[in-house]
């Protein structure tokens, strides 16, 4: 047998840290064994509807509403009138009984529930308008008025209304198959949303006495009916948003002569709507890429807000395969547009806004609009709506097909601060973004909020860092989570939580998931791994319904990762990031072995055992290892690595042989309960840095500790872990080597 010199390593400690304890450490329990445990206990069971791949299966199918509405604003009252027709396609593979349709203005009547399912504390210092508000005035009664509900023939229908869904039952079944039509006609009061809070109403302007309005949810819709809960008619409690079908659109709008609007769908008429003066720019619009045209000027909506008109006007708008509408109205609004190009096709976007706006809005709306359906198709799909709307209504940010509503405005002398900018220019390309997810892949907004929320906010954290100006993104940052994630447990649900069970909304629907998502491309995945399974499920699912489950099997089915353990614990547990250094014992290279491993047994293959003589890498603080022994290796003192490499090496292997002179062991520990990968960054005495990142599968066979050796060519001055913090890590202070010594509050 031949005989090989080995290297045998023995610890000495350099550092030896307390393993990490926190106030907010949940027990562990017992060896935790299912931390890469594939997720058969949680997610659904695949099926001929949705496949194991994450993609729609052959049996999928979804239901088809189609709307063609008349409404009419009074002005003067703040009253909306509306009839509707409603065509329902049902294409699932069941009969159906009932239909449900969802009246979520019922949410602001005056028996709606939601008010008495809130907890209330008692408010000791008010404004004198909020003070009237909440205890002197009467609420105005802004649930849904029906006057009818008719079939195709004109005769009453049976219907229930139950809070915020009214189910029509059916005289006989709806076969699978078939299509039904019926009528609706119904009035609301318009609500004062920055008194009363709500996603619409009106902002009204005292100085002119005009109001600007945002109309959303104005008109009763259908439920969605699913192959995955049947019908989701779920209350509309104020948190958990929409769940709609797609459908084509046809709406008539008619509303005071002199007001300017932008709604979902392609103007049909803006011959009949604007001037000739107006039209002229409205066609110079479509062909102008770099800089918005505008439309309607801030001297022509002057005008007009003196005006108070009592004639009328209609304007007509067609939208095909949309699930919901929007519509914004005003008399005071300018109104710009450019075009933007994506693929081979022309898309418009633009702004409709009040002077109030100027000029933070005429000099950024329209282009940060432009800017986001660029990022986001770039990211998923091309965008294929002719259009996106921004539109700036105060102390909103809400989204619907191809329009949005967003605040941020300058002061009374036109100065817009920087808080002010950035935060508006953030809430448009988020609502704006908002048409990808979930407007177009239609995800359940009111069960997983975060299907759209966290998804999207990811999204935004790409387009505000491509604008390329440093843009200070609160969302997906890893270290932008960790006040949240460290915080009180009690607070914290896990990301796949109910909308209506989440405390902190923003943190677990938008902020959570961003992060996650974030940590999974730049972190986990790598960038072109991720891009191709996120842009994968994009394209799956758009103008369809996924589920969380087929977000998660797509991500895996197109990059071969195994993603289990990750959505495991950043979705389904309120588990936290925080991993150590333990323990760094550096080693010397001696021919002369220790007492306890001068009877050292060495494996060679898989069933002989060599025989030495050996080499010994002895720890440092080892009481008989030499003072003359600790000292950087070189392979020509020490005789039998030099015989060795000599006599059994090729000149090849000699040139291609490393040269490390120091030898260390570094444990590393994870008193976090979440599963990361390692990242380390090495500092040698020179200065010079070297970065290794290990896979979060070293975790998989040992939960509590991992070890790495390191063989370097210069001596280690420091070890730190995740030195750019792109792993929302809750305590940093036990992530370096040597411990850095925190100051006190004194110092």
């Amino acid at each position: 047998m031949k005989k090989t010199t080995l290297l045998l390593l023995f610890p000495a400690f350099l550092f030896a840290q307390e393993k990490s304890t926190n106030a907010n450490t949940k027990p562990l329990g017992q060896y935790d064994t299912n931390k890469f445990s594939q997720m058969y206990d949680v997610l659904a069971t695949p099926n001929m509807f949705r496949t194991a791949s994450g993609a729609p299966g052959p049996a999928y199918y979804q239901q088809q509403a189609d709307y063609k509405i008349d409404i009419e604003l009074d002005d003067k009252n703040s009253k909306i009138y509306g009839a509707e027709t409603i065509t329902y396609h049902n294409n699932s593979p069941d009969k159906l009984d009932y239909l449900w349709i969802q009246l979520d203005q019922n949410q602001a009547a005056k028996n709606s529930q939601s008010p008495l399912a809130e907890n209330e504390k008692l408010e000791q210092v008010l404004s004198p308008n909020k003070f009237t508000n909440e205890y002197l005035k009467q609420g105005v009664d802004r649930g849904f008025k029906l006057e009818y509900v008719k079939d195709v023939k004109g005769n009453p229908m049976n219907y229930t209304v139950n809070q915020t869904m009214m189910r029509i039952d059916l005289p006989t079944p709806m076969q699978p198959g078939e299509k039904i039509t019926f009528s609706i006609k119904w009035w609301y009061n318009l609500n004062n949303y920055q008194q009363d809070g709500f996603r619409s109403g009106f902002e009204f302007f005292e100085k002119d006495g005009n109001k600007l309005y945002i109309i959303a949810q104005f008109y009763p819709r259908m439920a969605v009916y699913n192959d995955v809960e049947g019908w989701q008619n779920q209350q509309f409690w104020g948190t958990g948003e929409f769940a709609l079908p797609f459908g084509n659109f046809d709406v008539n709008i008619t509303v005071p002569a002199d007001h300017v609007m932008e709604a979902t769908g392609e103007l049909l008429n803006p011959a009949d709507v604007f001037s000739a003066a107006q039209m002229k720019r409205y066609e110079q619009a479509k062909k102008s890429f770099d800089n918005p045209v505008i439309i309607v000027t801030q001297a022509e909506a002057e005008a007009a807000e003196k005006g108070f008109s009592t004639q009328k006007k209609t304007w007509k708008f067609s939208a095909k395969n949309v699930r919901d509408f929007g519509i914004a109205t005003s008399r005071k609004f300018i109104f710009d547009a450019m075009a933007v190009k994506l693929g081979g096709k022309v898309v418009m976007a633009t702004s409709v806004y009040p002077k109030e706006a100027n000029p933070l809005w005429g000099e950024t709306s329209t282009r940060t609009v432009a800017h986001t359906l660029k990022s986001y198709s770039s990211h998923t799909f091309d965008y294929p709506y002719p259009k996106a709307v921004s539109v700036s209504a105060e102390d909103q940010g809400m989204e619907y097909p191809m329009i949005c509503w967003n605040f941020g405005r300058p002061d009374a002398n036109g100065i817009t601060s920087p808080q002010v900018k950035n935060g508006m220019i953030g809430v448009i390309v988020h609502e704006v973004g908002h048409n990808f997810f979930p407007m177009i892949v239609n995800s359940d907004e009111r069960q997983w909020s975060w299907m759209d929320e966290g998804l999207n906010s990811f999204m935004e954290y790409m387009a505000e860092q491509e604008l390329g100006t440093n843009f200070p993104s609160r969302r997906g940052p890893a270290k932008n989570i960790v006040p949240y994630m460290s915080g009180d447990q009690k607070m914290l649900e896990p990301i796949m939580s109910n909308s209506e069970s989440i405390i902190q909304f923003g943190n677990n629907a938008y902020g959570k998931p961003a992060t996650a998502l974030n940590i999974l491309r730049e972190t986990v995945m790598g960038r072109e791994l991720f891009d191709h399974a996120f842009k994968t499920y994009a394209n799956r699912w758009k103008f369809k319904h996924p589920t969380p489950e087929d977000f998660f099997r797509t991500m895996e089915d197109a990059s071969a990762f195994d993603l289990d353990w990750f959505w495991r614990g950043w979705f389904y547990s309120t588990d936290f990031v925080d991993i150590s250094i333990t323990e760094v014992k550096q080693y010397y290279v001696t021919d002369q072995a220790t007492t306890e491993l001068k009877n050292s047994k060495v494996r060679k293959g898989r069933f002989g055992e060599e025989k030495g003589p050996f080499v010994y890498l002895v720890n440092a603080s080892h009481p008989e290892l030499k003072e003359t022994d600790k000292k950087a290796l070189k392979i020509e003192e020490f005789k039998l690595l030099s015989d060795y490499v000599n006599e059994k090496l090729t000149a090849e292997e000699k040139s291609n042989l490393n040269s490390p002179k120091y030898f260390y062991e570094v444990e590393f520990n994870k008193p976090g309960g979440l599963i990361m990968p390692i990242l380390v960054e090495l500092t040698y005495e020179d200065g010079t840095t070297e970065n290794f990142k290990y896979p979060a599968q070293i975790w998989r066979k040992n939960n509590d500790t991992a070890r790495k050796v390191y063989a370097t060519a210069k001596a280690i001055k420091k070890i730190q872990i995740d030195p750019k913090l792109e792993t929302a890590d809750i305590d940093i202070t036990n992530n370096s080597w040597p411990k850095i010594e925190e100051k006190s509050k004194f110092d």
